[in-house]
C-alpha cells in the first residue's frame, strides 16, 4: 500500500512539475505586466472613461468602453465603486455595462497568463469578452434607455493602495499583492489539473467538453460557474482539458461564465443590480456563453 501512495505521488508530483514548467513564467510576467500597468496607467484609463461626454455616440461609447474595461487592471472589487464614481459623473448606464461587463471578464493580467494556452484560444478570450461587453451595453441601450439600471448607492471610489513615493517601491507593493492575491489558487489549479491528467481518461474530457455538440458548451458554461475561482488558478486545468479533447468553444464558455458568475463576486452584484437585474444578469451570461461556443464551434475557429 505504501509503495501504492509513493508511486502516485511520484506519478502527481511529474505532472505537477511538467504544467509548472510550462506555464510559471506566463504566471510571473502577468503579475509583474499587470503591476506596471495598475501603478503607472490605471488613473490614465480610468481617467479617458470620466471623460467620456454624455452627448456622444451612444454606440461608439459602448465599443471604447468595452476596450477601456479589458484594459483595467481592477478586479470585480475594484470595478464596482469605480463604476459608481463613473456614474456619479454622468457616464451612462449603457457605456457603464459595456465596461463592467469586459472588465469583469479579462483584464491586462489574465491575457497574459491566458497566452500559456496558445494563440487561438488568447485570441478567442479577447474577442469574446469584449464582444460580451458590446453586447451588454446595446442591451442596456435598448431596454433600458429611459430607466436606471444600476444602483451605486453606498459604493464609494476605491483607495488607491498605490501611492507609495518611491515609484519602484510603489511596483514591488503591487506585485506582492497579486503574488498573494493569485499565488494560493495558481498553485491549487496545478494540483488539480496535475490530477486531472492522471486520473481522469481522455475520453472522458472529450465526452464532457469536445466536440461540435451544444451539449459540450452548456456542460462547460455550467461547470465555470462554481469551478472558477481565480483566474490564474483555472488555466493550468483548461491547459489540462484543451489537450484531453475539450473544444475551443466548450473553452470559450467556461472563460465567460467563471469569471462572470464567481460566488465571490456575486453579492456585489446583486447589491448593484438588484435581484431582478441580477436574474437578467445570469440570464444573459449563460445565454452568451452558450451562444459564443457553439458559433466559435461551427465555424471551427
Amino acid at each position: 500500500m505504501i509503495e501504492i501512495i509513493k508511486r502516485e505521488i511520484i506519478y502527481i508530483w511529474y505532472y505537477f512539475s511538467v504544467q509548472l514548467g510550462q506555464i510559471f513564467w506566463y504566471w510571473v510576467a502577468g503579475m509583474v505586466i499587470g503591476s506596471v500597468i495598475s501603478v503607472f496607467f490605471k488613473d490614465r484609463i480610468h481617467n479617458l472613461m470620466r471623460n467620456m461626454k454624455g452627448d456622444g455616440s451612444s454606440l461608439v461609447g459602448i465599443i471604447f468602453a468595452s476596450v477601456l474595461g479589458v484594459a483595467s487592471p481592477l478586479c470585480m472589487y475594484g470595478t464596482i465603486p469605480i463604476a459608481a464614481s463613473f456614474s456619479k459623473g454622468g457616464i451612462r448606464d449603457e457605456w457603464l455595462a459595456s465596461f463592467m461587463m469586459s472588465s469583469i471578464l479579462l483584464n491586462p493580467q489574465l491575457i497574459i497568463y491566458s497566452a500559456a494556452l496558445g494563440m487561438k484560444v488568447l485570441i478567442v478570450r479577447i474577442v469574446s469578452c469584449f464582444l460580451c461587453g458590446i453586447a451588454a451595453g446595446l442591451l442596456i441601450r435598448i431596454f433600458y434607455k429611459e430607466k436606471q439600471f444600476f444602483r451605486f448607492d453606498g459604493f464609494n471610489e476605491p483607495k488607491n493602495k498605490d501611492t507609495d513615493p518611491n515609484l519602484f517601491i510603489r511596483l514591488l507593493k503591487n506585485i506582492f499583492r497579486n503574488f498573494k492575491a493569485t499565488g494560493l489558487y495558481f498553485f491549487i489549479g496545478i494540483l488539480l489539473s496535475a490530477v486531472f491528467q492522471r486520473y481522469v481518461p481522455q475520453e472522458a474530457v472529450t465526452f464532457m467538453f469536445g466536440g461540435n455538440e451544444a451539449w459540450g458548451v452548456l456542460m462547460a458554461s455550467t461547470v465555470g460557474v462554481p469551478l472558477y475561482v481565480c483566474g490564474g488558478g483555472t488555466i493550468p486545468i483548461l491547459k489540462t482539458w484543451l489537450a484531453n479533447g475539450m473544444s475551443l468553444g466548450s473553452a470559450a464558455a467556461f472563460m465567460i461564465t467563471g469569471p462572470a458568475t464567481k460566488i465571490t463576486n456575486l453579492g456585489a452584484l446583486k447589491v448593484v443590480l438588484g435581484i431582478k437585474h441580477f436574474l437578467l444578469y445570469w440570464a444573459f451570461i449563460i445565454l452568451f456563453a452558450c451562444v459564443s461556443g457553439v458559433l466559435i464551434n461551427i465555424i471551427g475557429f
